[in-house]
This record gives structure tokens, C-alpha cells and sequence, in this order.
């Protein structure tokens, strides 16, 4: 069966990696108009990607109280593939008091566009549009910016003393926010706290931000960060700012003390005995490193490949017939062709040649589920290909290819689909690995799981049934309808060179914090 490899090629193709950029978008509107005339409205951004025609939501902002002119601290992150025409919607909503969700709250008007175009533009400002697609007064900014190669976070936290007090019946509400300075001197917001009602010595809870967004990795970059006094009629009364740069606060590692005056410029220049309008604080710094796939594979992580066959058709989860045919039956997904690999062995293939080459003893364990097995023919979802349940490796892609040769003839199709069995075996497995002291294999499932375990699930949908409702699995586990990948009559590029076989695996290898 050496043609397999030839024949996986040859149908995958050559498919030059498309361009991908890593975006980030920052959202602001202006002049929007409440419905309810007595109030400013609480506005809240929702941003949908439109797939296969319908909108699908990617990810909403947070919500501002009485804001006519939001500047959202939420930043959207987003693929930016060139070549693709990647259409946007940018909902505005006005969320009712109490109630974060969209059940009850105000459509405030819509803007669509491509990707494309707010990359192109850097910033891009358009009306949005009400029902009926009429234009109002209020409108919306979407600006974007490439991520660099620095993917790393930083966890800030910030507290402050002895602040200004700007109510006359209660002490000041404060927030802070923090702006990164640009190039061309204008200022992008990168986070602002949540408000501590009532307290002129506040404690704001910790946060995490990339470092792209924080100074764009440029660690003398200059940081504004500026203390308002937040007011429920939206005019929020400033307290104080100060200046300094991550370089700065990145000592805090090293067990200094670091803080800044914050100070108001008006009562600087007319009181003659002014200090500042308070202390801010740096209680905490720790810069989380996001390792990437080639940091843990040349740090000696070894993938761990773990293959599993379903023997019928697994949209048909209720169906206890063999869906998919019998095998000596040219029509079935699982026929043995003397001369041609079935589908399964290809994508089988395509998975396992790139794994295996980093795994060391090219020892690759199989398993089964939903069939009658020998020797009593009972319904197992849980037993090795190879029937060695004690051994269940195969030496190499090859050997997983000729144990499921040998284990068709002597099985019969059934059902139903539980592959939980499975995940949980080498989630075990995994699980031990996490508590071991070096913690260096990465287990790979092709067919949810603990998304805490070092371990991705990938489910290849073979053969041409409607995959819609798997897709719905897109969060825990990478589904892929094989299908999709085909390219009859392209040149047999290597694998390696094939992104979409890249996406195939899809090895989500990070850190722990990112496994969570």
C-alpha cells in the first residue's frame, strides 16, 4: 500500500499558503441619539462575520453607561486572509440598565463593510444605518492594526491613594485608563478599569493585555494613563494623569516600588501649593510568555498521535445500522480497494504524515467504536484496532494503515456513536503527562475533551454527508470535512508546503494559561 502516500498527495494537491495577518480593531462611534429622550443611551457593539450568507456573532464590546460617543476599550482580534473577501457587521445596541444581553435592548443602527477595506483605510468612519437602511447622525470608526510577531502578555493590576474627591455628597467613583501613544502622536486606549464606587484609595482589579497592544513591543513607548471620577450622566470629571512606559513598569519585577503622581495640569498651573491629586500604584507585573509551536518542538515535545476510526456514518448518531456499508461493497466509505486507498486511509494519511514526524518511537495506538467485535460480537467503543488491548501501537502511519485493513473483515458495522470512551482514555493519558516534572508530550485525537489537558481533538468528516451540525462543535474541538480539501488534478506538492493540511492538525500547542 506504499501508493497511499502518493495517492493522499495527489488528491490533497499543492495549495499555496494564503496570506494570513493576525488584526486587531478598535471601535468607536459618534453622535449616537438615545430613544428614550430623558437619558444618554448604554451602547454596546456587536461585531458579526458573515459565512455561507448568514451572520455569525465573532465577538461584542463591553458596555458603556450614557455614552453618546463611546471609545470602546474592547479590541477585536481577527484573520486577515488577503485573498479572501471577509465581510463585516458592526451592530450598535443601547443594552437596557442591569441587563447586558441583547434580549431587550435598543437596535441602534449598523455598519457593513469588508475587512479588506478597513485594512486598506487603516481607519475607516461610515453612518450607520438604522432599519430600512436609512442614515442617522451617528456614525462609527473601526481602525486596524497588524499584529507584530510578539505575542506575549503582560498581568498589570493598579491601585491609588489619596485621590481627589470631586462629589460633594460622596467620595469620587475612579477609573483609570490606560492610552498607548503612537507614531504619528495620536493615542489608541488599551484598557480602561472597571469603577470603584465611593473610595479615594481604590484597588482595580487586575488585567492582561498583549504586549502589541499595550506599545506595539516597543517597550519605551510612551503610556498616558489618566484617573476620571465616573458620573451616571456620562460627563465624567477629571482627577489626574500621569506618564511612564512598560520599561518602567516592568521594574516591579524586580522588587521596586513603583508609582506616579497624579497630577491635574489646571490646578498645577493656578494653585501655588499643589502636589498632585493623588498616587498611583503598580502592585503588579509578570509578563506571561506565549510560546510558540516551534519553541515547544525544539524544546523537545514529543506529539503523541492517537488514531480513531468511527465505522459508520457519524451524522446519523441514532441509527444503528452500518450507515456507512458493508466494506466489500465499492460503495462503502470503507471498501478496500486492491489498488486505491479509501477515504479514510487518505485523510488518515494526511493527518498522521505530519504528526509522526515529531514523535520519536513512531509508535501510534488505534482504537474503534461502534462496532460488533470478536470474539462474543458485542457493541464496544473503546477497543484497539490491532485487538491487542494491552499494546494497542502500531509502528508507524504504515502499521495504523494495515491494522485497520486486517480489523474490517472481522468486525461488523453498528453503532451508535459514543466516542466519549475514547477521548477520556487519552485524556487520561494526558493527564498524567501534565503531572509529570518535564510535561513534554502533546497529545493529538483526530476524530470534548478537558480543554485544560495538554491534548486537541480533530474530527475529519469523510465522505459527502451535510457536516453542518458538527460545525457546531467549532469551540472545543477542530472539525474538518475532509471533502473541502481535495484537489483533484493539482500538482503533488508536499505535504509540508500544504497549509490547509496544517489546518488539518491544527495543533493548538501553548501555554497552560492558553489551555484554559
Amino acid at each position: 500500500m506504499s501508493n497511499i502516500y502518493e495517492s493522499a498527495e495527489a488528491t490533497l494537491g499543492f495549495i499555496s499558503s494564503p496570506c494570513l495577518t493576525k488584526v486587531e480593531l478598535r471601535v468607536a462611534c459618534r453622535g449616537i441619539s438615545d430613544r428614550d429622550a430623558l437619558s444618554k443611551p448604554d451602547p454596546c457593539v456587536v461585531l458579526k462575520m458573515q459565512s455561507h450568507g448568514q451572520w455569525f456573532e465573532v465577538d461584542r464590546t463591553e458596555v458603556i453607561r450614557s455614552s453618546s460617543g463611546p471609545v470602546f476599550s474592547k479590541i477585536f482580534l481577527v484573520d486577515y486572509y488577503f485573498e479572501e473577501v471577509q465581510r463585516l457587521r458592526f451592530e450598535l445596541h443601547d443594552i437596557s440598565s442591569g441587563n447586558n444581553g441583547l434580549r431587550d435592548a435598543d437596535f441602534l443602527g449598523a455598519m457593513e463593510c469588508t475587512l479588506g477595506q478597513i485594512v486598506s483605510q487603516r481607519k475607516l468612519t461610515k453612518a450607520l444605518l438604522k432599519q430600512g437602511n436609512t442614515a442617522g447622525k451617528s456614525s462609527i470608526t473601526v481602525t486596524a492594526e497588524e499584529l507584530s510577531g510578539n505575542d506575549d502578555y503582560v498581568e498589570l493590576s493598579f491601585s491609588a491613594r489619596k485621590l481627589d474627591d470631586k462629589d460633594f455628597f460622596s467620595k469620587s467613583d475612579p477609573f483609570l485608563e490606560i492610552f498607548r501613544t503612537n507614531d504619528d502622536g495620536t493615542e489608541s486606549l488599551v484598557h480602561r478599569t472597571e469603577t470603584v464606587m465611593n473610595n479615594l484609595s481604590p484597588v482595580w482589579k487586575s488585567f492582561k493585555v498583549s504586549l502589541n497592544t499595550l506599545c506595539s513591543g516597543d517597550h519605551d513607548r510612551e503610556l498616558k494613563c489618566t484617573v476620571w471620577d465616573w458620573d451616571s450622566n456620562g460627563k465624567h470629571d477629571f482627577i489626574g494623569e500621569f506618564q511612564t512606559t512598560f520599561k518602567e513598569m516592568r521594574a516591579e519585577q524586580e522588587g521596586k516600588q513603583i508609582q506616579w503622581e497624579c497630577i491635574n495640569p489646571k490646578y498645577q498651573m493656578k494653585k501655588k501649593n499643589y502636589r498632585n491629586s493623588g498616587v498611583v500604584m503598580l502592585n503588579h507585573c509578570k509578563i506571561i510568555k506565549m510560546y510558540s509551536f516551534l519553541d515547544y518542538i525544539m524544546g523537545g515535545c514529543q506529539i503523541q498521535f492517537t488514531v480513531s476510526f468511527v465505522p459508520y456514518n457519524l451524522l446519523n448518531i441514532y441509527n444503528f445500522t452500518a450507515s456507512n456499508g458493508d466494506p466489500r461493497n465499492s460503495c462503502s466509505l470503507h471498501y478496500i480497494h486492491p489498488y486505491q486507498p479509501n477515504e479514510y486511509l487518505k485523510a488518515l494519511v494526511a493527518v498522521g504524515e505530519i504528526c509522526q514526524d515529531y514523535d520519536s518511537d513512531k509508535m501510534f495506538p488505534a482504537f474503534g467504536f461502534g462496532a460488533l467485535i470478536p470474539p462474543d460480537f458485542k457493541v464496544s467503543h473503546d477497543f484497539a484496532v490491532n485487538f491487542d488491548e494491552d499494546n494497542p501501537e502500531c509502528a508507524g502511519i504504515q502499521g495504523v494503515v494495515e491494522a485497520y485493513q486486517n480489523c474490517l473483515p472481522k468486525i461488523q458495522l453498528y453503532g451508535p456513536t459514543n466516542i466519549a470512551p475514547i477521548i477520556q482514555k487519552v485524556a487520561s493519558s494526558a493527564s498524567e503527562e501534565m503531572h509529570t516534572k518535564e510535561a513534554m508530550e502533546y497529545f493529538i485525537l483526530p476524530s470534548c475533551t478537558p480543554p485544560h489537558l495538554p491534548m486537541s481533538v480533530i474530527i475529519v468528516g469523510v465522505g459527502n454527508a451535510d457536516f453542518t451540525d458538527i460545525t457546531r462543535l467549532r469551540d472545543i474541538v477542530q472539525f474538518v470535512p475532509f471533502k473541502d480539501f481535495k484537489h483533484v488534478g493539482g500538482s503533488r506538492g508536499k505535504r509540508a508546503n500544504n497549509l490547509q493540511l496544517l489546518d488539518l492538525v491544527c495543533i493548538k500547542v501553548n501555554s497552560p494559561e492558553c489551555w484554559n
